[in-house]
């Protein structure tokens, strides 16, 4: 195979000249592809030799100069070196990036994490992904951003300084100092594992630095209710119009088989009625954005003759902060003598029973 075509080269830039004194740039040349940078260095252009690139004479100025850019011609030769041996092709700009210090090998960690939210953002949210799946990725960075500095004081870290010893670091870190359960665990060292199949997708490692180390979930068991349960959540008396709210909108899950978030946006400009009197409700997954329909006639009237004309809101329900919710789903749990709190993600699992 024929070798690669290899040059280095300085001039002055001498439409550039200031106080009597012109930049020295430099050239790359490989195999036909050029890349220019600075050499942070001006020169009188009286002292420069053009057909020589260097400083001409002997004096100390000269010498000075000439030793400075012989040691950038050394290291990006090494560096060019460097990258002929690991890759099959080899460029100026790739030489002069890695020169420079910003290469391949400098990618960082949390650069590239918060390069992947602004990309999700503006090209999946709304589509195919949810703001709230943003949120949850953006709550992940953040752990990994916090354990980058308690363990080792950084802001950020290169790809190619990550190894196995990092990975059950920062599991550690998620279990015992946050406290977090195997499963959120997992999820966030699964994002970790993304990031760094990104590098290797795009040439930055060459090597997984810890493909086997993962955290294997612990299997919880789902509590799911019964008919006698769900009626005892219906005809309980709540001690006040909020916990009433929340009891109100757990049923509908239940009732229709809906997402919270989706109860949550939801309005009346979404019930129609088809040719046969029949009533529907139709709108779109908030997570997946694909299309849904609850039709069952005595399901859609409870929410229009019960929900709705109790609250008479733009939205289905008048919804109040995560922290309320929780703390009335406790008091409701007590009242019908439950003996675990449910959630409102359960609530949708339950619709089979009816």
């Amino acid at each position: 195979m024929a070798r690669s075509t290899f040059k280095v080269l300085f001039y002055l830039k001498r439409q550039s000249e200031k106080h009597g004194k012109a930049p020295v740039m430099g050239r790359i040349t490989i195999n036909g592809t050029v890349s220019q940078f600075s050499c942070k260095l001006s020169v009188r252009p009286a002292l420069w030799d053009t057909a020589g690139n260097k400083a001409k004479g002997k004096s100390v100025e000269a010498r000075q100069i000439n030793e400075k850019l012989d040691n950038i011609r050394t290291n990006i030769g090494k560096q060019y070196q460097r990258i002929s041996d690991r890759d099959s092709y080899v460029t100026a700009e790739k030489v002069r990036n890695a020169w420079l210090g910003f290469g391949d090998e400098h990618r960082l960690l949390l650069q590239t994490f918060d390069e992947y939210l602004q990309e999700f953002a503006g090209k999946r949210v709304g589509k195919d992904r949810s703001a709230g799946t943003l949120v949850e990725y953006r709550l992940r960075r953040d752990r990994l951003a916090a354990f980058l500095q308690y363990e080792y004081g950084l802001s950020d870290i290169p790809f190619r300084e990550l190894k196995r010893e990092f990975a059950e670091k920062f599991i550690v870190y998620l279990s015992t100092v946050r406290r977090l359960r195997s499963t959120t665990v997992f999820q966030t060292l699964k994002k970790l594992h993304a990031m760094v199949y990104l590098a290797l997708d795009k040439g930055w490692i060459q090597l997984h630095p810890f493909p086997d180390v993962w955290v294997v979930p612990e299997a919880r068991e789902r509590r799911f209710f019964d008919e006698a349960e769900i009626r005892k959540i219906m005809n309980v008396h709540l001690p006040n119009y909020k916990t009433a709210i929340v009891r109100d909108i757990f049923l509908f899950c239940t009732f229709t088989g809906l997402a919270y978030a989706d109860v949550k946006k939801l309005t009346c400009d979404e019930l129609y009625t088809d040719a046969d009197g029949q009533m529907w409700i139709i709108d779109r997954r908030q997570k997946t954005g694909t299309q849904f329909r609850v039709h069952y006639q005595w399901r859609v009237n409870w929410w229009r003759n019960t929900a709705v004309s109790r609250y008479r809101t733009g939205r289905s329900f008048p919804f109040h902060a995560a922290t309320l919710n929780n703390k009335s789903l406790q008091t409701i749990a007590w009242r019908v003598g439950l003996t675990f709190t449910p959630s409102s993600h359960v609530a949708r699992h339950l619709s089979s029973i009816f």
